[in-house]
């Protein structure tokens, strides 16, 4: 049975079971135990490796010690093992400074984390499909990133906005041209399941080459994610990439002030798909300059990428076109990005790429510090035949050949796909980035209705941030 279809039999249990109420609970329960299993994978590795292992998971609560055999304990008494002895361990667990680092993230784990199951036979059926999946094998780890967009697309359906999945194309494509060097630190503050962070980690673990480079590249990968769910899936899946301590935060990116940011918590490398056309909430705003304060999500992340990134850093994210051509607020920003940074190329994608989740067209953004004197941008083109992408036809890694091919930024050439900008038209334009293809001739275009309808609600939400900050400069009260 393939991964998907044992995660789709899983669920199918969970929908049996009395106290599991929607998507949103069945996706955290499988979350928890998909952890445990795989912590104790690693834990057995770890302990094959050392001649002094200590396992951080006590005795009696690992996966093998209860969950393992198929045979184990069921009913009532494996309900109550669960609720008051596996759970109340964790919960309570005593901690100090002195404590293996793995500790404080099985904790942090079960900090968010509930069983919310009420039988106890429907939890062995569940626990015992979880184990016709073997991650001590090569080749069951990697498709845990199956288990992944299978989570995503009910997280979606469950209604939880913002839970983009970015197909590995794009987020190959956006790590190929940044092309991280070991020793660099790398970031995602808003790294949802970690697909930019696993990316990175695989093209920088092709550069080790001892058990010094080793050590370095475990320090190399920073992530931060706001939702519990994201969090525990992108730290499972750091774990499964043989990063033995993940460094990745439950917290939100955006709940400190910009300018306390110091010289040693910026980084080398920010590759991010931040949530868009989200709204942020109060007090979130304060913690930047007044000539960015907005209550748009992408907008504030964009700013903070500015603060966060070192002297000579670079970085890649994931902006929608209602950036591109935005005012007011986003007209400061990118003052600012335009003159603090070097914005050497946006790569247009067409309509479709992040389907199902959302139609809304989108754009990637390269830059690094400096200043920009010209924009190079490139028109992703879509495959012979398409309209649009779909969830059946994804965008493909070889689909970028082109931009590969171009790319080299010494010997850029016009070409009908690829055009620049100077600064001084930039500027004219009253920092409008919205440029459209001027080698290709612009025939009428057809939306569909879900386009529409996406259109309007991007143009809605931004009227409505526009409007409340027009009162709130006027001093009018609603």
């Amino acid at each position: 049975m393939s991964i998907s279809a044992t995660i789709k039999s899983v669920q199918d249990i969970m929908r049996q079971d009395a106290g599991v109420d929607g998507d949103a609970q069945r996706i955290s329960q499988l979350v928890w135990m998909l952890f445990l299993k795989v912590f104790d994978s690693k834990e057995k590795e770890w302990d094959l490796l050392s001649d002094n292992y200590t396992f951080i998971i006590p005795d009696g609560l690992r996966w093998s010690d209860w969950a393992e055999d198929d045979e184990g304990i069921t009913g009532d008494e494996l309900l109550d093992f669960v609720n008051n002895t596996l759970f109340k361990t964790f919960k309570d667990w005593q901690l100090t400074e002195k404590t293996d680092p793995k500790a404080f993230l099985v904790k942090s784990i079960f900090e968010d984390s509930y069983n919310y199951m009420k039988s106890g036979t429907l939890i062995r059926s569940v626990i015992n499909k979880l184990n016709n999946i073997d991650f001590d094998k090569t080749n069951d780890r990697h498709l845990f990133n199956d288990i992944y967009e299978n989570i995503l697309r009910d997280l979606q359906s469950a209604g939880n906005s913002g839970e983009y999945y970015t197909p590995r194309a794009v987020t190959q494509f956006m790590v190929d041209m940044i092309n991280p060097k070991l020793g660099e630190k790398v970031l995602d503050f808003a790294c949802g399941t970690g697909g930019f962070l696993v990316c990175a980690l695989e093209h920088l673990r092709k550069q080790v080459k001892n058990v010094e480079d080793e050590n370095i590249l475990q320090n190399s990968i920073i992530g931060v994610e706001k939702k519990p769910l994201p969090h525990m899936l992108c730290t499972t899946n750091m774990i499964l990439h043989n990063i033995d301590t993940p460094q990745i935060k439950h917290d939100n990116s955006l709940s400190y002030p910009v300018r306390d940011i110091k010289a040693n918590e910026k980084v080398d490398i920010i590759l991010t798909n931040p949530p868009f056309g989200g709204i942020e909430e109060d007090g979130i705003q304060d913690n930047f300059p007044t000539a960015f304060k907005t209550k748009e999500t992408a907008d504030l992340f964009l700013v903070l990428l500015m603060y966060k990134l070192n002297q000579t850093g670079r970085a890649a994210i994931v902006l929608p076109d209602g950036f591109l051509f935005g005012e007011g607020v986003k007209t400061a920003i990118k003052e600012k990005l335009l003159s603090e940074f070097n914005l050497h190329t946006i790569v247009r994608l067409p309509n479709g790429v992040f389907a199902p989740y959302t139609s809304i067209n989108t754009n990637l953004l390269f830059l690094e510090r400096g200043k920009t004197e010209e924009i190079w941008f490139y028109e992703h083109q879509l495959p012979h035949g398409y309209k649009n992408y779909t969830k059946t036809k994804p965008i493909r890694i070889e689909e970028f050949e082109n931009e590969k091919a171009w790319w080299d930024r010494e010997n850029r050439k016009q070409t009908d796909c690829a055009w620049k900008v100077n600064i001084n038209e930039l500027k004219a334009r009253n920092y409008n980035l919205d440029f459209k293809n001027p080698n290709k001739e612009n025939d009428d275009i057809l939306y569909t209705i879900s386009d529409l309808i996406s259109m309007i609600r991007t143009s809605n939400s931004n009227i409505n941030i526009l409007l409340t900050e027009i009162e709130k400069n006027a001093g009018v009260s609603k």
